[in-house]
């Protein structure tokens, strides 16, 4: 069988979960690493040897063999390195979001719907087990009609300043996953929303937010998210859960990063399921874009880039309407440099960086 060369541009947190899942798939060659960073690309040598290291994308875009890209650097650098692929030819899976503006991201989901080429972004969440085996029990009826999403995702993940400033803030950064996997719920567009913000240590930008509001369909949701729970706690812990309400039953997920926990409770059957919670599933992503490529058809559990841009969109609409309400500032500055301080020196915490980028 003839592998998939793939280039793979960005080698920092995200693109080293890429790289150690290429290697997995025996439907890829890693044939490409480029990062601009010198300790990354040397880094890449060492664990891939038989790709070609660079710190030029256009090696990557010019090379007819490679049929398929991974862009993995910070958004702002995504819609050109989206333009480049599309105009090449190349097979593209982004994460997200897909642009560093949302007039950017519209511009490349019109690109990207009217050229031939394969594109996904990773939502990863939209291919995680337990969202899908939740949606099937939903869709059986086993809740009665669909009426309330309550989303929770708090960690001592990444504070401000820690690089992913071209992402925007954390409710936008992490947020924007369970902006769109509430959507997916759903199965309809946001309506209204109203949203509170905190400027958790006197931050320019909130670094927790709740918003809740309604769907077009009538579903109402609240979702809250921030990288402000116990950052300077002796034992970190985090509270991240999935709560869904209908007209006669519910489903629950939560999960502690290895193992997720689904209870189903419904008119006729209650299900519990344990089962290794899958991390980013970017496994699953790859061979979904495998499957499309080799069969010439889209795999319909692609996420699409226009979900990515609505998610973005949408979780920049609820950061706007936090600032337009009383937004507390509360604790200093201080603070924060001394939760970076503590940050730098952690080798087991929640959304570490890699130590060796500049």
């Amino acid at each position: 069988m003839m592998k998939i060369k793939v280039g793979l541009i960005g080698f920092g947190r995200m693109g080293r979960f890429y790289l150690n899942e290429f290697l997995k798939n025996d439907k890829f060659e890693v044939a490409y690493v480029c990062d601009v960073d010198e300790s990354c690309r040397a880094l890449a040598k060492a664990l891939v040897p038989s790709a070609k290291v660079t710190a030029d994308a256009e090696e990557i875009f010019n090379d007819p063999e490679v049929t398929t890209v991974a862009l993995c650097a910070y958004a702002d650098t995504r819609r050109q390195g989206i333009e480049r692929a599309i105009a090449t030819g190349k097979h593209i899976i982004a994460e997200k979001p897909i642009a560093q503006t949302s007039a950017d991201e519209w511009a490349v989901v019109e690109m990207a719907e009217k050229s031939k080429v394969f594109t996904t972004v990773n939502m990863y969440l939209r291919n995680s087990w337990y969202h899908h085996a939740m949606r099937e029990f939903i869709n059986s009826g086993e809740i009665g009609d669909l009426a309330i999403l309550r989303i929770c995702h708090m960690t001592p993940g990444l504070v401000p300043g820690e690089g992913h400033e071209a992402e925007g803030p954390s409710f936008h950064d992490c947020g924007m996953h369970y902006v769109d996997i509430a959507r997916w719920y759903a199965g309809s567009e946001y309506d209204t929303w109203h949203a509170q913000g905190v400027r958790m240590w006197s931050y320019k930008d909130p670094w927790w937010l709740q918003a809740h509001g309604t769907f077009k369909n009538g579903v109402v949701f609240d979702i809250t998210q921030g990288f402000v729970y116990g950052q300077m706690s002796k034992n970190q812990t985090h509270n991240s859960y999935v709560d869904i309400i209908g007209t006669k039953g519910i489903v629950h997920m939560t999960h502690d990063f290895k193992t997720a926990w689904v209870d189903l409770r419904g008119v006729t059957q209650t299900l519990k399921i344990e089962k290794p919670f899958g991390g980013k599933n970017i496994d699953k992503l790859i061979d979904l874009m495998a499957d499309s490529i080799m069969s010439g058809k889209r795999h319909e559990h692609m996420p699409l880039f226009r979900d990515s841009a609505i998610a973005s969109q949408m979780a920049t609409a609820m950061l706007e309407n936090a600032s337009q309400h009383a937004m507390p500032a509360i604790g200093t500055l201080t603070e924060l440099e001394e939760i970076r301080e503590r940050r730098r020196h952690m080798t087991n915490g929640y959304g570490l960086l890699p130590k060796n980028r500049k």
